[in-house]
């Protein structure tokens, strides 16, 4: 029988910047009496990566520019907010009354270049958080500080919530991986009546991350990491960039 086995790290306190996620990784699994074996995948919410970076901007001390301000008045929403997902992004997609749309600055195209205001500071009216400057290279990071601590071999995934263009409800999906593929091609292999698969990619790292983030949840939960036994896969490692579709290629930009 497959058996898939998620579990929530306890005690992880309050992210500040600075923080050192691996040591948060370590010491929720020893709070959790979890020992690691090689092929475990730990799973970590953003929000927590942005926070130990850094990445909280305070809305008061960011000066809109014309196109901000443009499009403040095209959508409804905060300029100061507008300016910082320009920033963020390489471009901005759709824009209406109360939503952007952004491709942003890591390839993906998502609502608001991923900036929040939920569980970020005391008085976050006036702070949002911005995603991690480079979620690859902080979870291979991760994943080297873990395997050095415990001599193991484990894949470390970095989950942010995204909509999705055609069905309502935000899922979780990667946006920083390593040592694991992020995108596995399955063409060439058979199914259960030999015809022979030629078109099926599987997004492992987005199923990862969306089966984590039900344990994340979205409030007041306070399990922004979770690990992941029983997960299986072949060909070689990954990164979350693997998981964007090329621009030429997307027909629903």
């Amino acid at each position: 029988m497959s058996q898939l086995l998620l579990t929530t790290l306890p005690n992880i306190p309050l992210v500040k910047n600075g923080d050192d996620i691996a040591s948060l990784v370590l010491s929720g699994l020893r709070d959790a009496a979890i020992e690691l074996r090689d092929d475990d995948v730990i799973v970590i919410a953003s929000k927590i990566v942005s926070k130990a970076e850094g990445r909280v901007a305070r809305l008061s001390e960011v000066t809109p520019s014309a196109r901000a301000m443009e499009l403040a008045q095209e959508t409804d929403k905060d300029a100061r907010e507008i300016e910082l997902m320009l920033q963020e992004s390489s471009e901005v997609v759709r824009a209406r009354k109360g939503l952007i749309v952004t491709r942003h600055r890591l390839g993906f195209v998502s609502a608001n270049a991923g900036i929040d205001h939920s569980n970020v500071e005391e008085g976050a009216d006036d702070f949002v958080l911005l995603l991690p400057l480079d979620p690859d290279a902080t979870a291979e990071h991760t994943r080297k500080q873990v395997a050095r601590e415990t001599g193991k071999q484990v894949a470390v995934i970095i989950a942010d919530s995204h909509g999705r263009p055609h069905r309502l409800g935000t899922i979780g999906v990667a946006i920083g991986c390593a040592g694991i593929p992020a995108l596995e091609d399955w063409r060439g292999r058979q199914d259960l009546f030999g015809y022979e698969l030629k078109y099926t990619d599987i997004g492992l790292a987005d199923m990862l991350a969306s089966a984590a983030t039900l344990l994340f949840g979205q409030a007041r939960e306070g399990t922004p990491i979770v690990h992941v036994r029983g997960a299986t896969w072949f060909g070689k490692h990954g990164t979350a960039r693997d998981l964007v579709r090329p621009q030429q290629m997307d027909l629903f930009p």
